[in-house]
């Protein structure tokens, strides 16, 4: 029996050995699905991550084009009623001119056509700039070209004469009205 209960117990600590590898066997198999999981977690976080700033980065993209066009388009218009100023101008002068005559019908048919224009390009967002003798002289909106000596003391720093009238489109102030200060 002696030899039996030997074969026996090397039997047995085979088999313990056995379940021992076994049991270690598995936990190093279940560490490693484990890390494998945590592995492919940290993966779809950064693959999250990345998505959620590429998104973000292409709705930026698209707001600034977006203003961009925006802007262009107020700028175009701009460049168009800036150069139409003088047009402006020169029918205020031509009124002017033609008022002093006697050809009445030719007056009203050149203020209908000034007429026309103005109600045109203040359709599009073109404003006067309202300036009166004796306003109070304002360096952000007024550009002075002279400096005369003021009539009385109340006049010191206000506007004598406007020369050449000021407009604004939309907010934005396009041309300065031109006037002579007192001083």
């Amino acid at each position: 029996m002696n030899n039996k209960s030997k074969v026996e117990e090397m039997h047995d600590a085979i088999s313990q050995e056995k379940e021992v590898d076994t049991t270690e066997q598995n936990q190093v198999n279940d560490q490693v699905e484990q890390s494998e999981e945590e592995l492919l977690r940290a993966d779809v976080v950064k693959e999250k991550d990345k998505f959620l700033r590429l998104f973000a980065e292409f709705e930026n993209y698209k707001k600034r084009t977006s203003k961009e066009r925006m802007d262009l388009f107020k700028t175009a218009g701009q460049e168009v009623i800036v150069s139409l100023l003088p047009v402006l101008d020169d029918f205020s002068r031509a009124l002017k001119e033609i008022a002093k005559s006697e050809d009445k019908e030719m007056f009203k048919g050149v203020e209908l056509i000034s007429g026309k224009f103005r109600e045109t390009l203040n359709s599009k967002g073109l404003e006067e700039l309202e300036v009166k003798v004796g306003d109070t002289f304002d360096a952000d909106i007024h550009e002075a070209i002279t400096q005369i000596p003021a009539p009385s003391k109340k006049m010191k720093g206000k506007v004598i004469d406007v020369i050449e009238k000021g407009f604004k489109l939309g907010d934005r102030i396009i041309r300065h009205p031109k006037v002579v200060v007192g001083n």
